[in-house]
């Protein structure tokens, strides 16, 4: 793999890359790096293809940005186009895992013609800053209460992660207000990210935040303790690399990209207003872990889907993998990947 630092206007990007054809971007979450596609570059090589993974803006060796503003939904499509440009291709197939899904899916909408295929393991529209794929609408009068709901056309985020938070500890709200979370987390980096991947895989239990209190509470207060590694998706060299990756002089930065990804929500509902009715119309393959903890916040999903996404090529649940699916179970993503590829790539 080459590794490389790419100006994409004002900021850069860490790059790897690996092989020589159409251009595959793939882009990680949080907790993630481009070390979280390490199983998927050089099958991707080897079928034929330029698979390109990212460091995203605020983590590992891209720059970190600590002005929210940085992090908006335009501005990282700006910065992703001008990836692909940098790249010399007219289009890239995307590959989105978290936020990154995010991303994926808004950039299939918002331009689809540089989106030549489109691979996510999170619902569409189903982001901290969406609507649920219902549309812009309001479905609640104009004096009622917001609902604690993740996604939903009513009611600013914030507003809903609030009303979230009257009763648990809930991290959206929790990572809304600047410093708190960067001083507890920047503290314990590798702890928490231990105990984070492991809540967020198959044998995780994400939903044991909800028996904390919102009042004084802490990410690390709430998040339950995880076993000792290696495990079977992850080795004790492989978390080392992402802790690596996380680490910082500053501790403000250290998860300063997933941070301030959670604080655009607001600024994010009101940009994707214009695109909340576009259905999304390139090829594309719903890839997921079928023990992803996270879909609990995902209701009626699957039917709506398959309504607003017509370029749907296929649904695949993959067994035995939570919410980091590439990596618990790389041979079956893999395999079901460059099917769909096989599929609708020339």
């Amino acid at each position: 793999m080459t590794e490389s630092l790419i100006d994409v206007g004002g900021y850069r990007l860490r790059a790897v890359e690996r092989g020589d054809g159409p251009l595959v971007l793939m882009i990680h979450g949080f907790p993630g790096l481009a070390w979280s596609w390490r199983h998927q570059m050089a099958p991707l090589a080897q079928a034929g293809y330029r698979a390109v993974a990212i460091d995203s803006l605020g983590y590992g060796g891209s720059d970190r940005p600590s002005d929210p503003s940085a992090y908006t939904s335009d501005r990282m499509q700006t910065y992703l186009i001008a990836l692909i440009d940098h790249y010399g291709a007219d289009r890239a197939i995307v590959v989105g895992q978290d936020f990154g899904a995010q991303y994926a899916w808004n950039m299939a909408v918002r331009a689809p013609h540089r989106v030549a295929a489109l691979i996510t393991t999170i619902p569409y529209d189903y982001d901290m800053a969406g609507r649920a794929m219902l549309g812009v609408a309001p479905r609640l009068p104009v004096d009622a209460p917001a609902r604690p709901v993740a996604s939903s056309p009513d009611r600013l985020p914030s507003e809903r992660f609030a009303a979230m938070a009257r009763d648990q500890f809930v991290h959206f709200h929790y990572f809304q207000s600047a410093g708190p979370a960067e001083r507890e987390l920047g503290a314990r980096p590798a702890d928490f990210l231990h105990r984070l991947f492991h809540t967020l895989s198959a044998d995780g239990d994400m939903w044991a935040w909800k028996a904390g209190s919102s009042d004084g509470s802490g990410y690390l207060d709430v998040l339950p303790d995880a076993p000792p590694l290696p495990w079977p998706w992850l080795s004790e060299a492989a978390f080392e690399h992402f802790a690596m990756g996380y680490d910082h002089p500053d501790p403000m930065l250290r998860f300063i990209g997933g941070l301030n990804s959670y604080r655009t929500a607001d600024a994010n509902w009101r940009i994707g207003a214009a695109y909340a009715d576009a259905d999304v119309t390139v090829p594309t393959l719903f890839l997921y872990g079928a023990q992803d903890p996270s879909f609990g916040f995902f209701p009626d999903w699957e039917a709506r889907l398959r309504t607003r996404v017509p370029g749907l090529r296929g649904i695949e649940p993959i067994a035995g993998a939570g919410h980091f699916v590439q990596q618990e179970q790389p041979e079956a993503f893999n395999a079901a990947m460059l099917g769909f590829l096989d599929e609708v790539m020339p």
